[in-house]
């Protein structure tokens, strides 16, 4: 369904904007499913079909654990308002804005040099930025780095990966045959979904943002640190691509131990996969008001969204140059021409034989000869 579009006011650039003062988009009403990466989509979807567990787990993160989190950075940390950190306080609250949040949680500054913040708490979630963050990023960056976290809250990540591992847990000791393997298997599937909802925040960020460039240059700044003077934004895409494609089958592996126990993509990896959604079309799509709503959550179907997930695998396993999935396309296409040889085969194979069975029986009619009957009484 699409709407008209409403803007925000213009806000005028601060001192650490690197862009004029533009108007973004109000998503109004807006889903989480309109970021969410398919996989991860599919996986929530499962996860919310568990109604009242939801509730439940909150009400018990509500009982001790968030309350010690959220004093614990009362204690140690500074709380954005218009009184402390007003530049901060107003990228939040127009992030928040953007994608139509009803309610502004709380935020917190930490010290900690890092560039990173974090969603924290499930029943009344908040949201924690380093002071590093602050330091390193303009603020069409910062805007995007909170959007991001606001995205995390929207989906419920963490009540949902909080399910996730309980579940988990359950399986492991439901399941003792195979042991360390299905532990590991388990581990690896959670941890491929963590990295796509990393991946379903990048979008939502992008989105509070409306500044492709700076989503960009915010995983440049993961990669290289702040200064991006001598960094190249083309250049650094084509970094992605070559790892990507580059080396062979033990570069392949070696990729993919990095990924061992990894919440998040790797930097390169992050801003190509957002590039690729970008010239999709659908990021233009839910700018112009073509995306689901949340009052229509209930009546998302589980087998639409794991058909989307296995979609996506589809693509990106068809898209990707990475030399052991180019093997794999190349062994599944040579097993397709093996099956499509041998069908044909077995076609003129059965075609021969009735063409010579039918060759015969004229043979046998042309000489007369006929069938024996019996002449008895």
């Amino acid at each position: 369904m699409t709407e008209p579009a409403q803007e925000q006011p213009e806000t005028a650039p601060s001192e650490t904007s690197t862009q004029p003062a533009r108007r973004r988009v109000v998503l109004t009403g807006i889903s989480s499913r309109a970021w969410e990466h398919p996989a991860d989509r599919g996986a929530l979807t499962a996860l919310r079909e568990l109604r009242g567990f939801d509730e439940l787990i909150k009400g018990l993160s509500a009982l001790w654990n968030e309350r010690a989190w959220r004093l614990a950075f009362l204690g140690g940390a500074i709380r954005v308002d218009h009184r402390q950190y007003p530049r901060v306080h107003r990228l939040f609250a127009e992030a928040a804005a953007t994608l139509d949040v009803a309610e502004l949680p709380e935020l917190f500054v930490q010290y900690n040099r890092a560039l990173n913040g974090m969603c924290v708490g499930m029943a009344k979630p908040f949201i924690v930025v380093n002071s590093g963050a602050l330091e390193l990023l303009d603020d069409e960056e910062l805007r995007c780095l909170l959007g991001h976290e606001l995205g995390h809250l929207l989906s419920g990540h963490a009540v949902y990966r909080t399910i996730l591992d309980i579940l988990t847990s359950l399986a492991r000791r439901l399941l003792p045959i195979g042991g360390p393997t299905a532990v590991f298997v388990i581990s690896s599937a959670m941890w491929e979904w963590w990295r796509k909802a990393e991946l379903s925040a990048d979008r939502a960020g992008l989105l509070a943002s409306q500044d492709p460039a700076a989503a960009l240059r915010l995983d440049m700044k993961l990669a290289g640190g702040g200064d991006l003077s001598e960094v190249d934004t083309a250049a650094f895409l084509e970094q992605a691509a070559e790892y990507d494609r580059t080396g062979d089958l033990r570069d392949s592996f070696i990729k993919l131990t990095f990924l061992l126990g990894r919440s998040h993509p790797l930097p390169v990896a992050r801003a190509a996969t957002l590039r690729q959604w970008i010239d999709s079309g659908e990021y233009g799509r839910i700018l112009a008001g073509d995306y689901p709503r949340r009052d229509d959550d209930r009546g998302a179907s589980v087998s639409d969204e794991a058909k989307a997930a296995a979609q996506s695998y589809r693509e990106s396993f068809a898209r990707s140059e990475d030399p052991l999935m180019s093997l794999l396309r190349r062994i599944s296409e040579s097993a397709s021409g093996v099956g499509e040889w041998l069908g044909g085969s077995a076609a003129r194979v059965r075609d021969w034989m009735g063409s010579a069975g039918s060759a015969a029986r004229s043979s046998t009619r042309g000489n007369g000869s006929t069938e024996p009957t019996d002449q008895s009484g």
